[in-house]
């Protein structure tokens, strides 16, 4: 029974501890956030956290994390786990935010992945704008991992839509409207006319 105390008044200090750190330090801000943190990472105002790379004039690299204006549903103060990082098949020091990730078949798998998919909602949150800004419902394209995955995958490269092929084949090729040799024998030019003082 001591024990049994011991724990819950453990617990209890724990989560007092946490949410007097989370008041103190003001959650998270991406500007404070290093390059192994800021990735996928959602500030306390839920604009998410985006990494950049600046080469300084000696050639070195330098990375900034800034705040973008990309809004996450329903998350803030976030920083992605390392599980969700691997399970998802992302890394750490992805620049700026892009949908070019769901064109690679390798990322959709690993996305669409229980151990991703139903795992890291914050990610999927991502990448489910990401997937809508393109035409494509994320949740059929997971649907689709398989068979029609390829097809699925050459609609979002084609931006959601791709206009169905001619029916029969047509004579793309269209003769010339005008001879240009007439154009150049006709030349008409009308005669100045003296000002009338």
């Amino acid at each position: 029974m001591a024990s049994n105390f011991c724990f819950t008044t453990l617990a209890i200090l724990a989560l007092a501890l946490a949410v007097c750190v989370q008041g103190t330090l003001g959650g998270v801000t991406c500007e404070n956030l290093d390059e192994s943190t800021c990735a996928f990472a959602v500030s306390s105002s839920a604009k998410r956290c985006v990494l950049e790379k600046h080469v300084k004039r000696s050639g070195e690299e330098a990375y900034t994390c800034r705040t973008s204006e990309i809004e996450a549903d329903k998350l803030k103060d976030w920083i992605e786990s390392e599980q969700c990082i691997k399970s998802c098949g992302l890394d750490r020091k992805s620049y700026g935010i892009s949908s070019d990730s769901l064109l690679e078949s390798r990322f959709a798998q690993k996305l669409c992945s229980p151990q991703c998919y139903g795992s890291c909602p914050n990610i999927v949150d991502l990448y489910f704008n990401l997937a809508a800004g393109e035409g494509v419902f994320l949740p059929k394209l997971c649907e689709a991992q398989g068979a029609n995955a390829r097809r699925d995958l050459s609609e979002l490269r084609s931006s959601g839509y791709v206009a169905p092929g001619p029916v029969k084949s047509a004579n793309l090729v269209a003769e010339a409207p005008v001879n240009y040799m007439n154009l150049e024998a006709e030349h008409y030019v009308a005669p100045a006319q003296t000002p009338g003082y």
